[in-house]
């Protein structure tokens, strides 16, 4: 059984034949873009189950900036495909910061075959996984809870609950 479309946007023309070939086998289609100018449009296009972004566009800067910013484009239009991000370029620092705004992994170019395909699979598995509505809700308590440092009145303004619901269902899921 193959797992869907896979988009990928890297500018290395070479890479982008490297992950064709890698993941041709595990999904129904692998899609290509050198340059995420027109990333927006091929998602409404192709519908892929994930993105393969690489963090890095242009020659000379290997910052991830660039990755970073199309990371936050594409999940704040398309929340639910997940978005694995690869560079050549990785720090710990980089792909923490990628994870917090939303990447669902990371990858290191050169990559293993096997762990590529493996991490684009779980990534898939797990944007469609259904979460119970009770779980999030708690996580999204939890979320707006942290945002605002624990600042019960704030996080249940932002909620739009009253702070005695907020204290409810903080206390109830201890």
């Amino acid at each position: 059984m193959k797992h869907g479309t896979i988009l990928v946007i890297d500018d290395n023309p070479a890479i982008l034949t490297a992950v064709k070939i890698c993941l041709g086998g595990t999904f129904e289609r692998i899609v290509t873009q050198t340059s995420p100018e027109k990333v927006l449009t091929t998602i409404t296009q192709e519908h892929p189950s994930a993105i393969l972004l690489d963090m890095n566009f242009t020659l000379g800067v290997n910052s991830g900036q660039e990755g970073m910013m199309w990371l936050s484009v594409i999940h704040r239009k398309f929340p639910d495909i997940p978005i694995v991000l690869v560079t050549a370029y990785a720090d710990v620092k980089l792909a923490v910061r990628a994870l917090k705004n939303g990447a669902a992994d990371f990858v290191t170019k050169p990559w293993d075959n096997d762990e590529l395909i493996r991490v684009l699979k779980d990534a898939i598995d797990k944007a469609s996984e259904i979460i119970p509505l009770d779980q999030l809700e708690t996580e999204h308590v939890r979320k707006v809870l942290n945002k605002c440092d624990g600042n019960m009145k704030r996080a249940a303004d932002l909620l739009g609950i009253s702070r005695q619901t907020l204290y409810n269902k903080v206390k109830n899921e201890k």
